[in-house]
């Protein structure tokens, strides 16, 4: 997988456009406490790893909703394919990072600092890469979901293994492993906005 693909304002673009697909369709289902309507409650985020500059302020924000109905208030965050949960970096720079093949040494550890984000470590690196092989393959998530593969995915090699396993070119990969874990991206039970 190619980290210039982290540049590329088309790529940014489509995934905001998918995130806003996935808002309109929570706004659809109405609130999930008390079937009210649903309303823009979108939060800031200040997120590293990308995209290009011109993409920044879409990038500034996390779509969410709340509901309208006074005394419920209740939240329902879409899935979001430009964010993984609550992790800083966005969701492409996680992924075709953590695909590095050869490990994580000092020499491309600088390099991704000056390609991904100045701010990346080692140390995030080595949680990552925790996260792809220990955490991810324990979920219920993953064991419900990886039956949706024709051949199994080796756990020891995610998420280069995840991404091979779509079709399509580089960009085509990363979209439909984005798409594949945008339900970890939500809590599966509504809070409250307060």
């Amino acid at each position: 997988m190619s980290h210039e693909l982290l540049r590329d304002s088309r790529l940014f673009a489509l995934l905001l456009g998918i995130d806003r697909e996935l808002a309109d369709e929570t706004r659809a289902g109405r609130c999930p406490l008390c079937g009210g309507r649903l309303d823009s409650a979108n939060y800031p985020r200040k997120p590293r790893g990308g995209p290009p500059t011109e993409m920044r302020a879409e990038y500034r924000t996390r779509l969410s909703l709340c509901c309208a109905v006074d005394g419920c208030r209740t939240r329902a965050t879409p899935p979001s394919v430009r964010f993984l949960g609550r992790r800083v970096y966005v969701g492409a720079a996680v992924v075709l990072v953590s695909a590095m093949r050869h490990g994580i040494t000092d020499k491309r550890v600088a390099e991704l600092r000056e390609r991904v984000s100045e701010t990346l470590s080692a140390s995030t690196l080595r949680r990552w890469r925790a996260w792809w092989q220990q955490t991810l393959p324990t979920t219920s998530f993953w064991r419900g979901a990886r039956a949706r593969f024709v051949r199994p995915i080796d756990a020891s090699e995610l998420p280069r293994s995840l991404l091979a396993s779509f079709a399509g070119g580089e960009r085509d990969h990363l979209i439909a492993a984005l798409r594949f874990l945008s339900p970890l991206t939500t809590r599966q039970r509504s809070t409250r906005a307060g």
